[in-house]
């Protein structure tokens, strides 16, 4: 497939992004308003399927739980998918927002800006629905669930995603975050990490703490292994490979003279590289155990996985290519210096297909914010420690200029992926259209 120039419109793409914008921007607030968890999405999945069966898209609904397909057919040529992700956090909003979410003891929180991810995709179909006359092929829009605990792709996949929509030439995806509005960073090769997170549970004997010689104490058991653990990436893994290793929460008893019974620790891992986080995960097996064996624990520990999160691997070529036609649509592109720490699933969808995958992110702060030591630290992969990140309570990107970047990019990149219409066999045969 080689790359061709922009598609020719009645209206420019910003012209029509920024009209798009406003007619989503409603869209936007009512979904903040409204965030929804894992795999509760109903009434985000339900706004989402009426919007797309209005401007006449092929809509499924339900699949892997939650999730909704939208499918655009346009003629023959590529098929491009385009996904968002649509779950939300359990925080209380601190934003102070008109359309801020409530708050309470079950307070949630579209504090990863998925409501932004939804609106933009909606606001790029109804372009690209605008702008059929200038390219072929067929956009699959995959709105999907449960992103945050990492399960929301695989779920789609194995509910039978791939038996409805054409095999995508490539997949595209992209997620707002805390940088200047108008800017787009990405690169080739891994660009989000690996995340694992366990629970591991430590078994003891309990008993009186005024005679802890005929316990087998769980607590220093614990302690011992929270110590250990974090001479694995010191002297395990190679200075070039990076990699994490926190031990993020530690619970064991309630009584100050009672040695209890066990001890419960949550790890969160993040490596780059799948022979890495092998051998991490391994090790932290090694090591618990081993230390449970020398301290004479009288069961064996108990792992269990709370979350997986593959490498975000990005095509380096379909990533150059992607990233070239975002530029020529007016948004200012970097290269990331490194990978983010941070994890994602969206490349689960590329590595169902075997097809080219390219993730990017956006901004969605006032650039205003910046001032000139803070956008010489950004060249450096350096955030301004003012400006509120993603999964803060107080993330809230700056709706309608983010909302019309972010249309612009997923319109630029998906009609640089398509077909135009000179490449349609049906447009030089008279009477037939292959989109009739």
């Amino acid at each position: 497939m080689t790359s061709h120039p922009a598609h020719e419109h009645a209206m420019p793409l910003d012209h029509r992004a920024g009209a798009a914008a406003s007619d989503v921007l409603d869209l936007y607030c009512d979904l903040h308003a409204h965030p929804e968890l894992a795999f509760a999405e109903k009434r985000t999945a339900a706004v989402v399927a009426e919007r797309l069966t209005a401007m006449g898209l092929e809509v499924r609904t339900g699949v892997g739980g939650t999730g909704v397909v939208g499918i655009l057919r346009n003629g023959t040529g590529p098929t491009v998918l385009l996904r968002a992700d649509m779950d939300a956090l359990p925080i209380e909003e601190a934003t102070g927002l008109p359309y801020a979410a409530p708050a309470g003891p079950d307070a949630a929180m579209h504090a990863c800006g998925h409501d932004m991810h939804v609106a933009s995709l909606i606001g790029a179909l109804d372009v690209l629905t605008d702008r059929r006359s200038g390219w072929r092929g067929t956009v699959v829009a995959v709105f999907q669930p449960a992103e945050e605990i990492g399960e929301g792709a695989q779920a789609m996949i194995d509910g039978g995603l791939g038996t409805f929509i054409p095999r995508p030439d490539v997949c595209l995806g992209q997620h707002v975050g805390p940088l200047p509005v108008g800017v787009v960073v990405s690169r080739g090769g891994p660009i989000m990490a690996a995340a694992d997170s366990l629970r591991v549970r430590l078994h003891g004997r309990g008993g009186h703490a005024s005679s802890p010689e005929t316990t087998i104490d769980p607590v220093l058991l614990a302690a011992s292994v929270i110590t250990r653990l974090q001479g694995i990436v010191a002297r395990e893994i190679r200075a070039t490979d990076p990699a994490v290793v926190t031990v993020a929460a530690v619970h064991a008893g309630d009584k100050e003279n009672v040695i209890p019974e066990t001890a419960e620790l949550t790890l969160n891992v993040r490596s780059f590289a799948e022979p890495v986080r092998e051998r991490i995960l391994a090790a932290v097996r090694r090591i618990v155990t081993g230390e449970a064996t020398v301290s004479g624990a009288p069961r064996e520990p108990e792992f269990e996985t709370i979350s997986a999160f593959p490498v975000t691997v990005n095509d380096g070529a379909a990533t150059a290519r992607t990233l070239g036609a975002l530029s020529r649509a007016g948004l200012a592109t970097a290269e990331l210096p490194q990978p983010l720490s941070a994890s994602e699933d969206f490349g689960r969808l590329a590595e169902s297909f075997g097809c080219p995958s390219v993730f990017w992110h956006w901004g969605g702060t006032d650039p205003a914010a910046f001032s000139d030591d803070d956008l010489a630290g950004l060249r450096g992969g350096k955030l301004p420690d003012h400006v509120p990140t993603n999964h803060s309570p107080r993330f809230a990107p700056q709706p309608e200029p983010t909302l019309a970047a972010g249309i612009t990019a997923m319109v630029a990149a998906a009609e640089e992926w398509l077909g135009t219409a000179a490449d349609d066999p049906a447009e030089t045969r008279p009477h037939e259209r292959a989109d009739a």
